[in-house]
């Protein structure tokens, strides 16, 4: 194999219905991000996105832009990311997960297990549901492929952007990542 990790720079995971979506598949751009909730640039460049996705909507509507997250912890420096993953995809079988989605960057520095139910008890999720499946660990396959998809494509750390299916290789800005964006719509 190649050394040379951004050799690789296409999505080699398709989008699809499997994923977390905001906005339609059919979308002129599709913007897909990989992302660990503990990681501080994760956190930003989601902030800068949805920036970018209300702007982008307001001036050429909804169907512009979708936007697509998948995971992509990375335990060997952040010891919270696989739990904070599974604690979204929790909510998710509640249909809070894009709520929890935010609240985990929202609280970044707090994504201890007592903070992770306290964010479900306020998302008015059904605890005891919530704390069944955590520990077993019912949503880990799902993240498991996140993480292999991302990987396939030459994902090595968080964040990673893909703008229909090329990497996103600029700065981390409104201004260049809006750019990219308008650029890569046919």
């Amino acid at each position: 194999m190649n050394d040379d990790h951004s050799s690789q720079s296409s999505l080699l995971v398709p989008p699809s219905t499997q994923d977390w979506i905001q906005g339609v598949l059919s979308a002129k751009v599709v913007l897909v991000m990989y992302g660990d909730y503990q990681d501080p640039r994760s956190a930003s460049v989601y902030k800068l996105i949805k920036v970018i996705k209300q702007e982008l909507s307001a001036s050429f509507g909804e169907s512009y832009l979708c936007f697509i997250f998948r995971h992509f912890p990375q335990t060997q420096i952040h010891s919270h990311a696989q739990r904070a993953a599974q604690t979204a995809e929790a909510a998710a079988v509640q249909g809070q997960f894009w709520a929890m989605h935010d609240t985990l960057f929202d609280h970044q520095q707090k994504l201890e297990n007592g903070y992770l139910i306290e964010y479900a008890n306020d998302l008015g999720l059904d605890i005891p549901q919530f704390l069944k499946e955590l520990p077993k660990q019912v949503h880990i396959d799902h993240i498991n492929q996140d993480i292999e998809g991302g990987m396939k494509s030459g994902v090595i750390t968080a964040p990673a952007l893909f703008i229909n299916g090329n990497r996103y290789t600029g700065h981390w800005n409104t201004a260049e990542l809006t750019a990219a964006v308008t650029s890569a719509s046919p």
